[in-house]
Parts: C-alpha cells; structure tokens; sequence
C-alpha cells in the first residue's frame, strides 16, 4: 500500500481479525515489528486480550496489493450495472394491474351462452 519509511528493521503489518465464526474479517489496527512471529505476538497481546475474537490475521503492508490508477479506470467503465438493478422493472406494476383490469370476472364469463358469446338475458 503506501510506502512509509522505516529504519530497515521494523515492517508494517496489518491487522484484522474476526468477532465470530459468522463474521467477516475487519481491520483493526497497523503496528510495527521485525518480523511476521514477532508481529502476530504483538497483534494478540494488544487486541486479543481486549476483545472477544475467534481469529486474527496479520499480514506485512507490503504484501497487500492495491489497484493502480489505470486498472481503476477499467472498474470506472464496467461499473454501469443498472440492469442488475431491479428498479428497471418498477414499470412491470402498472403493466400487470392493467391487465388484471382487462381479466375477464366469474360473473362474466358464467352469464356467457353456449356459443361463447355473451347471452341477451337480463337478470333480476
């Protein structure tokens, strides 16, 4: 990620750990050390012992990769997902109240004669 300066000795590491089994990883903090054994000991005595964790992860900064500028741009143009959206179907609402008005009622379709038209009785 950023390349801050250290004496040489000490790395940055990362943080993250997760509250339960059916949580997902958080970040939590950055800190110091000299070496990966040295930073996951440190990473448990300042966080574990404070809170209720079930596992932590601890990774040197340098080993996460973050997007360059250019590859941003790329997510810039595929980012117009609307038609996974489903708002774009709001309209399908008024379509199928229109056609439940046209639907045909028990009434109706019971007062029709054999021919499948309409009879001219007149009911009471």
């Amino acid at each position: 990620m950023g390349k801050e300066k250290t004496d040489g000795f000490y790395q940055i590491y990362e943080v993250f750990s997760k509250r339960n089994h059916k949580a997902d990883f958080q970040h939590q903090f950055s800190l110091l050390a000299p070496n990966k054994e040295m930073a996951f000991v440190m990473a448990q005595e300042n966080f574990m012992r404070r809170e209720p964790v079930v596992d932590i992860w601890v990774v040197k900064r340098d080993d996460i990769r973050m997007m360059q500028p250019e590859e941003r741009q790329i997510v810039n143009r595929l980012d117009n997902k609307d038609y996974r959206l489903t708002k774009g179907y709001g309209y399908l609402r008024k379509k199928w109240r229109q056609y439940e008005q046209q639907m045909l009622d028990e009434k109706e379709i019971m007062s029709w004669g054999e021919d499948g038209k309409p009879s001219k009785k007149k009911t009471k």
